[in-house]
């Protein structure tokens, strides 16, 4: 048997105010953008109205192609809390994804650190898109180890 994750994708009101979130905060590359159709497998697997069109953009990373995608719905409720999904993003610079957030109006969650399950210490930080969807930011500082009482 085997598996390989494709993509993660979230679905989002504007595609344009999105793009200003994952590539110009958090860094990704735009691979292509389909314009919004009205026939897609998304309509019925996200359970959206087959009258909506649905835009559609695969994103990214230097190292990864097309791992992330963003699905257009304009007529998109807002989402409840708590929320059901996040991504879990390695980042360089931390405090440059933060500025970036904050200059462009982007919830940003206090700075928490993070000691791994085995022990390494860094800093994590939660930020939310236009639509609510949630990434989690994270830089490993150090390889100490904990010290369990």
């Amino acid at each position: 048997m085997s598996l390989r994750l494709q993509r993660a994708n979230f679905l989002v009101r504007n595609l344009e105010r999105a793009l200003d979130f994952y590539r110009d905060v958090l860094g990704f590359e735009v691979a292509f953008i389909k314009e919004p159709r009205q026939l897609s497998y998304s309509h019925q697997v996200f359970g959206i109205d087959r009258r909506q069109p649905l835009g559609f953009a695969a994103l990214s990373t230097p190292s990864q192609a097309r791992v992330m995608a963003l699905t257009e719905v304009r007529d998109l409720p807002p989402q409840p809390e708590p929320r059901r999904a996040a991504i879990v993003l390695d980042v360089a610079d931390i405090d440059a994804v933060v500025s970036r957030a904050k200059a462009q109006g982007f919830v940003v969650y206090p700075e928490e650190r993070l000691v791994t399950h085995d022990g390494r210490v860094g800093r994590e930080v939660g930020l939310l898109d236009a639509d609510g969807n949630l990434a989690v930011i994270y830089r490993i500082s150090c390889a100490e180890r904990k010290v369990h009482a």
